[in-house]
């Protein structure tokens, strides 16, 4: 075993507290200007040369306060007198002082910089309570963020902070540019990675009262939100009350890992899923996709869950006529199930919640008395008979399986359902799915979607319905939606130039900011998939009872949203309370909940003509174009 000097375990104590950085050096600093200055002062008196005031001698502790004073300011050895030596000690402390001094300002100021440094680094700790915490970063960040932030207008001091493995500077100021106006919201941001334990305590995980995971771009990103799930309800210092954790999953087989990971304190939002899903829907009824963005986003009318003692013991048939500024669409069961468009007879109990489309939750009130209702103003129009369908797909990304089978369950058998698209494993994904069709046959046609011959080659103008998919797994979101944008243009001239009946087309794009440039191509709808998912998130986010609801909704099984001709429910051209359309669709077993004018379809300042939830006093004039929006089970 080395024995160490004396002098050796000195230096490498030494060494080791400079390494603790600048208060250290402030500490050394400091020391050694006192013992500096006490020697100094000690060859004073002892050479004799002791300064006088009022004809006495300073004592010692005087001259060191003395010496101290010319340390700190080099300009008070201007006016010394005394003997050749006392001058020269009086130097020495004044050279002293200007080294020590120096290098003190030089310490506090690098050591000022390195604070500075650090708190660019995002790494101190986050002091909240009560707030939201997002883990993970990609480009829905900023509409998650914005909505969250018109969710909580009401609340005072509202915080978001942010964790994510980037740099924090770039974090706000990306954040700063795209959020204008954050209201009554802090956002922070902080460095770390959302699946370390100990990066996750710097945002004070514990506190929060919800905690969003963001899926990375990369691979597989489900993986990393598994780990980052787990990271939180497995933490060693977790907290004993459950957590309310909102999670984005990409691939269905990634479900079942998330659910025994998260428990019942995640909510998982299966993103492909739900996308398809609102694609299959979209593409049948035009305009769908406004009533949703109207649903979900926090600028206009939301869900809420309010328990209404004046329903117990009324069935939900006499309740839909008791809400004239809101809407009733379902039943949160006492046992927690959800109900949407539940049968009319069904009776309200004690502990039941009423689900209802409103303006906030103050403005929900069962007080309403439905007027005198014009009966030959409603149309009781017998169910018509479901005829085949001819659908296009145009593009290519893993939701395009998915699109298939949901559309199989609400298209008429005999129905057939053609794909135009190039990608390597295109041809075996397509076999795959044709097996499991039971009311529609595929057909593939492989080429290059933004080519004018290929795509008339098609046919176009023989579908009632066109989608047009984005090659999301093969591109980024620029290039993709780029490629997206050429085939709208290529199949609205087309419809154009052959003078076929206007097919419908819903085109599927990445990011927002592009739907602006597509509006140019006349589509009847964008299902813009980072808008929509983050919709959801920040709606689940606020209410977690939101997610049994929406899968629901989106579900081809039991009730739906639908765009029906308003000539199907009234008289047109006749103007009308909407308490008319409301008790004729409750005749039918149905739900009103608003309607779509066709003059305004095109007009984003209204809406694309989508008003959903008016009052029921609300007189309007329907004409052959109209729709009538319903929850219904067809």
């Amino acid at each position: 075993m080395p024995r160490f000097s004396l002098k050796g375990r000195l230096r490498y104590g030494f060494d080791n507290t400079l390494t603790r950085g600048t208060q250290a050096l402030i500490g050394w600093l400091a020391l050694a200007s006192l013992v500096f200055v006490a020697i100094m002062a000690a060859l004073v008196v002892m050479t004799g040369n002791t300064p006088m005031e009022d004809n006495q001698a300073l004592s010692f502790p005087e001259v060191m306060w003395h010496n101290l004073m010319r340390t700190l300011d080099a300009g008070t050895m201007g006016g010394d007198t005394g003997s050749a030596s006392y001058l020269v000690l009086m130097l020495v402390v004044t050279l002293g002082g200007i080294f020590s001094v120096g290098t003190l300002i030089g310490v506090i100021s690098n050591g000022v910089g390195n604070l500075i440094d650090e708190l660019r680094k995002g790494r101190s700790l986050v002091a909240e309570h009560d707030h939201i915490v997002i883990l993970g970063w990609n480009p829905q960040i900023h509409a998650v963020i914005g909505e969250l932030i018109l969710g909580n207008e009401h609340r005072k001091g509202n915080c978001i902070a942010v964790l994510a493995d980037r740099d924090k500077v770039e974090m706000d100021d990306e954040i700063r540019d795209r959020i204008a106006d954050p209201k009554t919201t802090r956002v922070v941001t902080r460095r770390g990675s959302p699946v370390d334990l100990g990066d996750l305590d710097i945002v004070n995980f514990n506190g929060a009262r919800a905690i969003v995971v963001l899926s990375p771009e990369q691979d597989d990103p489900d993986i990393a939100v598994i780990k980052s799930i787990l990271a939180v309800t497995n933490h060693p210092r977790r907290r004993a009350e459950k957590f309310h954790i909102v999670a984005q999953i990409h691939e269905r087989h990634n479900m079942e890992p998330a659910r025994l990971v998260g428990g019942d304190e995640t909510q998982l939002i299966e993103t492909g899923n739900i996308i398809a899903r609102v694609v299959a829907q979209t593409c049948r009824q035009t305009g769908l996709s406004a009533v949703y963005t109207e649903l979900l986003d926090y600028g206009g009318d939301e869900i809420y869950f309010k328990e209404e003692p004046k329903l117990v013991g009324r069935p939900f048939a006499d309740a839909l006529l008791a809400f004239d500024s809101s809407s009733l669409i379902g039943v949160r069961t006492a046992e927690g199930v959800v109900q949407l468009n539940p049968p009319m007879t069904r009776v309200f109990g004690r502990g039941d919640f009423a689900i209802v489309i409103a303006k906030d939750l103050a403005a929900i009130d069962a007080n309403a008395t439905a007027p005198p209702i014009d009966a030959a103003s409603l149309v009781d129009r017998p169910q018509s008979v479901p005829l085949s369908e001819k659908t296009l797909l145009i593009g290519w990304n893993r939701r395009a399986p998915i699109i298939a089978r949901e559309l199989d369950g609400y298209v008429a058998p005999g129905s057939t359902f053609t794909i135009l698209a190039s990608g390597p494993d295109v041809a075996d994904e397509v076999e795959a799915i044709r097996g499991g069709m039971k009311n529609q046959t595929i057909e593939l046609r492989e080429g290059d979607t933004t080519d004018r011959a290929t795509l008339e080659s098609v046919g176009p103008e023989q579908y009632q319905h066109i989608i047009v998919l984005c090659y999301s797994d093969q591109f980024d979101v620029q290039k993709a939606d780029a490629k997206t944008l050429v085939t709208l243009l290529h199949l609205r001239d087309i419809e154009t130039k052959s003078g076929s009946d206007r097919y419908s087309i819903v085109s599927e794009m990445l990011d927002v900011r592009n739907r602006d440039l597509a509006e140019i191509t006349h589509a009847d709808d964008f299902i813009v998939s980072e808008r929509l998912t983050s919709l959801l998130v920040a709606q689940v986010t606020g209410n977690k009872e939101l997610q049994a609801l929406v899968e629901d909704i989106f579900d081809a099984d039991g009730s739906e949203i639908y765009l029906k001709p308003a000539g199907d429910f009234v008289k047109l051209g006749r103007p009308l309370s909407f308490w008319h359309v409301v008790e004729s669709a409750r005749r039918r077993g149905a739900v009103a909940i608003g309607y779509r004018s066709a003059a305004a379809s095109a007009d984003a300042a209204q809406g694309y003509g989508v008003r959903v939830n008016p009052p029921k006093g609300t007189v309007v004039t329907f004409g052959p174009d109209d729709r009538v929006i319903v929850i219904s089970e067809d």
